[in-house]
């Protein structure tokens, strides 16, 4: 999703912001919980990535979900841009 579709409409004082190793990726983290409900992907920068199962009205059978191996990121994340 475009980063600009974006909205999040409640909650933001419950978020963690973190970047982990190249830094590019802006990661948010329930301060309470700790899931990662979405974030900024360093694939896809001017996007957000959602974690599908903190949505109400979707489910994860209603994604076609392609999995990427993180070990080999860097070889094959071309395959999902």
């Amino acid at each position: 999703m475009a980063r600009d579709d974006f909205k999040l409409l409640s909650g933001k004082e419950d978020l963690n912001r973190d970047r982990f190793n190249t830094q590019q990726a802006t990661q948010l983290f329930c301060r309470h919980c700790g899931v990662k409900s979405f974030y900024v992907p360093r694939s896809h920068p001017n996007g957000i990535s959602m974690n599908i199962r903190c949505l109400d009205t979707l489910e994860p059978k209603d994604f076609k979900i392609q999995s990427l191996d993180g070990r080999n990121w860097e070889e094959r994340v071309d395959t999902i841009r």
